[in-house]
């Protein structure tokens, strides 16, 4: 059955953007600046609130563009009151006028999303952390709540050899909208192992446009060739009617596959 709800994000639409967008043939972004794109954390918040089980995801959250420290308390804050259920996935990003927008630095935010990632880390593990890093420094701080189980899972998303190197030397998983998957995943398992780490430990998810076409089981069976352990179904872009799309695919897709 589903396993899990998986957002997007952008804080903002910049109209007339020249950067390439990396999932589309013609390179743009479906839709336009009038397309509603819900705060992620604040909309998983309310479906923790209507759901018991479900897991509830970023695919992905813009890691560069937030502080640390708040985005740490933030998430923490969302697993807690889900009762455990938070899988943070986290990119770079590729679209750069809003990082101009931001006034975030596009140069070095892969950099920038690791040691984000071990800032948050840390607090969410200690109290009185002490930090000295190239884009962030702070003393002594504490952030509660921790995350229920300690940690919260992080998941590199993306379509590069970079974001699959990052998942193997510092994620919990990988998470690939594009690119040779394949390809990608393996080199995630070796880097791990390169830096001695379990390659298994890492959670491979994959979006397979294969699902939508005239054989699904085969696209199923390829993920699964590839190690794939979750397929994403980004909805909004195949169903007319979201809810009645999503539960037939559910009784046509995914039932005779669980």
């Amino acid at each position: 059955g589903f396993d899990s709800l998986w957002t997007v994000e952008h804080i903002l639409y910049p109209e007339g953007y020249e950067s390439t967008y990396p999932y589309a043939p013609d390179g743009k972004m479906p839709g336009s600046g009038n397309n509603p794109i819900p705060d992620p954390l604040i909309w998983l918040g309310y479906a923790a609130a209507v759901t018991s089980s479900i897991r509830l995801a970023t695919g992905i959250s813009l890691l560069p563009e937030r502080h640390p420290l708040t985005f740490a308390k933030e998430v923490a804050t969302l697993d807690v009151l889900s009762g455990g259920r938070v899988t943070l996935g986290v990119g770079i990003g590729w679209l750069r006028e809003e990082f101009d927008a931001l006034d975030v630095p596009w140069e070095r935010r892969g950099p920038r999303t690791e040691e984000y990632m071990e800032v948050m880390r840390r607090v969410w593990a200690e109290d009185d952390v002490t930090f000295d890093g190239e884009f962030v420094s702070f003393r002594r701080a504490s952030s509660n709540p921790k995350p229920k189980a300690g940690s919260i899972p992080i998941h590199i998303g993306g379509h590069s050899e970079a974001a699959a190197r990052r998942a193997g030397r510092v994620g919990d998983g990988l998470f690939l909208a594009g690119g040779d998957m394949a390809h990608l995943f393996d080199i995630a398992r070796n880097t791990a192992a390169d830096c001695g780490r379990d390659p298994d430990s890492l959670e491979m998810s994959a979006v397979h446009l294969g699902l939508f076409g005239d054989d699904p089981a085969a696209a199923i069976q390829e993920a699964e060739s590839w190690g794939v352990e979750r397929l994403m179904v980004p909805s909004v872009f195949y169903f007319r009617n979201t809810a009645e799309g999503l539960a037939a695919f559910g009784e046509s897709v995914i039932a005779p596959h669980s």
